[in-house]
Parts: structure tokens; sequence; C-alpha cells
């Protein structure tokens, strides 16, 4: 559970190790050049992070089943599980996620995305790259998708943070190059994650622990807000971070004290919604993402949570692994869909399911730039636990949209039906996937602040491209 003070300790080290690492570039932040806006069909974003490389064959774009039998050839395996048809005519998931498959009607899916070349694969550089859509490591600090966001459009309801993370521990393997990306970098404090490790502690996260008073609250308020402008790093820090660092206390302390709070409290959800949600840490993130929408949130990241070798990161047991995975994300995936569309939600809010890369039986990386294999797969698969996507594969990566002006039951982009199960037709990088997330939200392609004297843009050069194709 997640107290009051775990909450201050967790914004003090996150605030000043984002404002120390944001200072060399943080003293040369100039103010963004004038820009136009564009015409929105989104109010808010809700990304579904799939962590852990979600492998396609098995999941939104299967392929021909091949059961379990002693001694087959790895080769032989596309997908360990039969397709099931889904609401659109011609488009069938895979076994398990017939839930999502039946909201289908009400989405689009792209079955065409190209993880980007980054050498060895790591699953947290990748992640760094999707999030943030540069490549690391960068001279300074890139601020996350949902960091840009929130500091173009601010709060829809000032009491609710613009940009919220559910579900991610730090205290896991990769941690440090997790926190890299979690951050929204030289944009300042105030613009970075609200983050709630565990849903069903939300309301932990925005009140006071029992007994504590007013009084002493609000003096451990003043004593931090004079240890940001008196401390040494708060010496050496810019105005601007210094500034923005206070505003993001300023703002925790305003949900303290918001109705708007009652929020994240699930015990507030009526039993039979909750109990379709339910199905893990995800399943509760998602239904503490739509009432959080439905309370004026921004941006809102859910995610099933990266630690190496579990969840989607499946080096073993790949097929029993899955069966659970689709378990924790079926019914509430497709739950959050229904909800938001019954509400009148769905069309101002962009829902984004994705993962950093996808999986292989046999190919690391992708056919013409195959990198070292960081996993042994027996040639003939003998017992159950090799029976699966082991391999990580980044040339046919599926993606889901729903609402905000996305079209409805429409398929993009195609991968082959035979191995390598590469991208065949319309492919689509990253820069593309985040400028139609800004296209939808009305922030223009130019958005870019001036660091060092230089441009950076929420996608590099500002060259990125939103797939017009998408929008009904």
């Amino acid at each position: 559970m997640t107290t009051r003070r775990d909450f201050l300790k967790q914004m003090r080290a996150a605030s000043l190790a984002a404002m120390a690492a944001s200072i060399p570039a943080a003293s040369f932040l100039s103010g963004c050049r004038p820009q136009r806006r564009l015409p929105a069909t989104a109010d808010s974003v809700i990304l579904l992070w799939m962590a852990g490389g979600m492998a396609h064959t098995e999941t939104f774009d299967p392929k021909r089943f091949t059961p379990f039998e002693k001694g087959l050839e790895s080769k032989r395996i596309l997908s360990t599980f039969p397709s099931a048809p889904t609401a659109v005519d011609g488009l069938s998931f895979s076994e398990g996620l017939e839930s999502i498959g039946q909201v289908m009607d009400r989405g689009t899916i792209i079955r065409s995305y190209r993880a980007a070349d980054l050498g060895h694969i790591l699953h947290s550089r990748h992640q760094y790259h999707w999030h943030t859509c540069y490549e690391p490591p960068q001279p300074v600090q890139a601020p996350h998708l949902g960091a840009w966001i929130a500091k173009e459009l601010g709060p829809i309801n000032p009491a609710i943070p613009p940009f919220i993370d559910i579900g991610q521990r730090f205290t896991v393997g990769e941690a440090e190059e997790l926190k890299a990306f979690h951050t929204a970098g030289f944009l300042g404090s105030e613009y970075g994650p609200f983050l709630i490790p565990d849903p069903s502690s939300g309301l932990e996260s925005v009140r006071p622990p029992a007994g504590m008073t007013a009084r002493r609250f609000e003096r451990r308020n003043a004593l931090y807000r004079d240890l940001i402008k008196g401390s040494p790093l708060g010496k050496r820090g810019s105005d601007y971070q210094k500034e923005s660092l206070l505003r993001a206390m300023e703002q925790a302390y305003r949900l303290l004290n918001a109705p708007e709070a009652r929020a994240f409290d699930l015990s507030d959800e009526p039993k039979e919604s909750y109990d379709v949600y339910n199905t893990g840490r995800f399943g509760l993130g998602c239904l503490l993402a739509r009432r959080l929408v439905q309370q004026g949130a921004r941006f809102i990241s859910v995610t099933t949570e990266y630690e190496p070798f579990l969840g989607w990161d499946t080096h073993e047991n790949g097929h029993t692994r899955l069966v659970g995975m689709k378990q924790l994300i079926d019914r509430p995936v497709a739950r959050l869909v229904k909800d938001l569309d019954e509400s009148g939600h769905l069309d101002r809010t962009l829902i984004v399911l994705a993962s950093e890369f996808s999986r292989d039986m046999i190919q690391e990386g992708r056919p013409e730039a195959k990198v070292k294999d960081q996993v042994d797969v027996p040639d003939a698969v003998e017992e159950m636990k090799h029976y699966g996507m082991h391999r990580h594969f980044t040339d046919g990566c599926s993606i889901l949209l729903f609402g905000g002006g996305i079209k409805r039951g429409f398929i993009y982009g195609q991968t082959a039906d035979g191995r390598p199960c590469k991208t065949v037709g319309e492919p689509v990088y990253i820069d593309q996937i985040h400028q139609t997330i800004y296209h939808a939200l009305g922030i223009p392609p130019e958005t870019q602040y001036e660091i060092e004297g230089r441009p950076f843009y929420t996608t590099p050069e500002g060259e990125g491209e939103a797939i017009l194709e998408l929008f009904a």
C-alpha cells in the first residue's frame, strides 16, 4: 500500500533527479516557436502498454496454427494458438482474445509497425525509443510522449494531473533504464508522470495517512518548498526547472484537497464492473484509467509492467505464459472500450495498445538486420517450455487504436503469411505513431523547443508525419 509519506518521497526523489539530470539542458531552454493548432479529434489518450515484446503471430496477427507435438521442428511453428473471428469481416485474432476481437468494429488495427534497428536488442532501449521517439542515448533528456502532451495542452481538469502512469514499479530489473524515459526531461517536472505503481492503492497516493494533521502537512509542504529554493541542488538548477518543480508539488497538493481524488478510489466502483476489470493490476489499471478520463485526465499510461523474463518477455514457456497474459488483458481492454463508448467518452479519447517489438521462434531482429541471438532455441521442440515465441522480432508488430477520430473496423498494413512474418505492405515507424497521436490532439508536427541553441522537436528533426488514412 502506498502511503502519503511514500508518495512524498517518490515525488521528491523523482523531481530532484529530473531537475539534476536536466540542469545542463534546462539552462539553455528557450520558448517554443509560435505554432498553429490543428483541429483536434481527441482530448485524451490512454496508452495500454504491453511491456516485454508481444508476439504478433500469437495475438493480433495469427498465422498457421501448429499444435504441440513432441519432436516438432521449431522452424515449422508460426502460431501456437488457433485463430478466432472478430466483429470485423476478414479479421481474426489469436485464440484467447475474443473479447477484444468483439470490439474491433469500434477500432483500427495496424499490422505493419517496424521497430527500429538499435543494435543489440534490449527491452529498455526499445521502450525508451517507443515512448520518446528518440534513440538512446541522447545528449539531453528526451521527454516522454505523455510529457509533450501535458506541456502542449495542459490539464483538462486542473485537479487531475495531466500525465498519469499506472502499473510500473521501479524495484525490478533494468529499473534505472526504465526511469530514463518516465520523465518530462527538459520540459520540467510539472509535466512528468504522476506514478501509481498499484492501482488498487491509488487512493493512498492522493491522501495523507491516518493521523497526520493538516497543520503538520502544511509545515512539511512549506519545508519542502524551502528545500527546493535553498538546497545546493536548487542553487545549481535553472530558474525554469526550480519553478517547474514547485508547480509539480502545487499540483500534487491541489489534488489532495480536490473532490476528484475520489476517482482514485476503486472501492467506489460497482461490484459487477469491478469484477470484469479485476484480472490483476493491469485490469484494475484499465478501470482506474476509465475513471480518470471521465474526470478529465489528459494522458494515462497503463502497463502490464516490464520485468525481465516475466509477462510478455517470453523467452521460455511462451505458449503457457501467453495463456495467462491474454486472460490478463482481454476482458479489461474490451470493457474499457465499451464503457467509454457507452458513456460518450470514446469519441474524444484515443486508446492505443502497443508493445516495443514482436517475437519469432527463429529470427532475432529482422531478416536484413539480424542481431546476435540472446536465447537458445532447439531445432526440435521436445518440451512444452520450448513451444512458443522466444526471440525478439522487429519487423512486424501489431498496434490497436480506438476512438479519438480513428476509423472503425479498419485494417492497415500487412505481414507475410510465412516465415519471416515481416511487414510486406504499408510499413509504419515510431515517428508516424507519435505524429498520429499528436495530430488527433491538434498538436502540429513542427512543435519544438530550443535546447542548447538547437531545435528539439516532438519527433526527430520534425520529419514525422501522421497517418491520415487512419482517421475517419
